[in-house]
């Protein structure tokens, strides 16, 4: 059902992430723009159900939290008896406004900032989460992370990091925080069991093609960008009518862009040329599922080949588990369950249970797959993935 307020609310999100990234801009302070961006969304949304949303979204709220960092900056300088920096108020040229995400992306992506502080700084700037989402996509609390966000701030300002593009020679000491930024940007507008955000999608592929033209060969970016392309690619068969998620199994392949599929095979023959980067080993995984024009001619030994290479690369127990699921497909249903049941680590997590009921619903174990099915479920989760599991369990059973 549609929900006149949810949509408002995602429309005011996905449009302040742009206008922070103006503001941070034009006011050279993060936290500042932030407060003023913070002001201007909460009048939007008190505002624009009485009046209807404005013709130009990104416009008003641009000029509205303009207004409030100023009326900020005087506050201040009333208080420390300096002189209070302008602002224009003229509209901004499209090309400045492109470039202020890629700026901000290489603001939190800085060396100087740890790792970890890049990708909370950049899920809270980039990708529009709040404190609290951001404390839960990295497993922390939501007051430990409200005061690690205010010291990487703080750190921003004292160390006088320029809100800027790099240098060539600067850029590959940011690439590791800059491509993770992108991936989880992607990742969180995709999201394959909740609500899908195409505005972050969009973004995120927007941004690496930027980042493409500053770094051209470099294997991660070209790898990335595939992968991206190759996911998208089946934007309009990944949900049914009612808006649940399709499997990959089931999707209608006609449905899938051949543009972007052709576009990311390229980049990942021009990746692989390189070496064996992770995210072109991933987006090569992708290109063996979007070439198959069926999900029975998928080519799994191919698949299994390019996990096999991803596990040595940057191998991770998740990996493992993926790859026990090509097991499963190439060599059937008794090797693909020995080698999920291989894979340390994962008790804990949901889908490791999953795989096992839907390995052990086809080896024809309907008792042990119940047991897999509720081992899943009594796991800690969002409820949209518990509903997915449930809606497997019960077509599978």
């Amino acid at each position: 059902m549609h929900d006149p307020r949810a949509a408002l609310v995602r429309l005011v999100r996905d449009e302040g992430r742009r206008v922070l990234a103006t503001l941070v801009r034009l006011t050279g302070d993060l936290q500042l723009a932030e407060d003023a961006v913070q002001d201007a969304t909460v009048r939007a949304l008190e505002i624009w159900p009485r009046t209807g949303v404005p013709a130009e979204p990104r416009a008003w709220l641009t000029l509205t939290a303009r207004r409030r960092a100023i009326d900020l900056m005087r506050r201040e300088a009333a208080r420390s008896g300096k002189e209070a920096l302008a602002m224009p108020d003229a509209p901004e040229p499209p090309e400045t406004v492109r470039d202020d995400q890629l700026r901000l992306l290489f603001t939190c992506c800085h060396p100087a900032l740890s790792h970890e502080a890049q990708v909370a700084l950049a899920l809270r700037t980039l990708c529009g989460l709040t404190v609290a989402e951001v404390a839960e996509a990295l497993l922390v609390g939501e007051d430990t992370m409200a005061k690690r966000l205010t010291r990487t701030r703080q750190k921003i300002a004292k160390a006088h990091i320029p809100y800027r593009v790099p240098a060539d020679h600067e850029l590959p000491d940011r690439l590791r925080g800059v491509l993770a930024t992108l991936y989880l940007l992607f990742t969180e507008g995709y999201d394959p069991i909740g609500e899908p955000r195409a505005a972050l999608v969009d973004e995120a592929v927007r941004l690496t093609r930027l980042v493409r033209e500053l770094m051209p060969d470099e294997p991660g970016v070209l790898g990335l960008l595939a992968l991206e392309l190759l996911t998208d690619s089946r934007r309009a068969a990944r949900r049914d009518a009612a808006g649940r998620p399709v499997l990959l199994a089931d999707q209608d392949r006609s449905l899938w862009r051949r543009d972007l599929i052709e576009e990311g095979v390229r980049l990942v023959g021009q990746g692989l040329r390189h070496g064996p980067d992770p995210y072109v080993l991933q987006a090569a995984i992708a290109a063996c599922h979007a070439i198959a024009p069926t999900w029975a001619d998928t080519d799994w030994a191919a698949v299994v080949s390019w996990y096999d290479v991803l596990l040595d690369v940057a191998g991770t127990p998740v990996v493992a588990l993926n790859r026990a699921a090509a097991v499963a497909e190439r060599d059937g249903a008794v090797a693909g369950l020995a080698a999920v049941d291989a894979v340390e680590g994962l008790q804990r997590y949901p889908l490791w249970h999953a795989s096992r009921a839907e390995l052990l619903v086809r080896l024809g174990d309907p008792v042990g797959a119940r047991a897999a099915w509720d081992a899943a479920l009594a796991l800690p989760q969002e409820e949209t993935r518990a509903a997915q599991l449930r809606r497997r369990r019960d077509a599978t059973l």
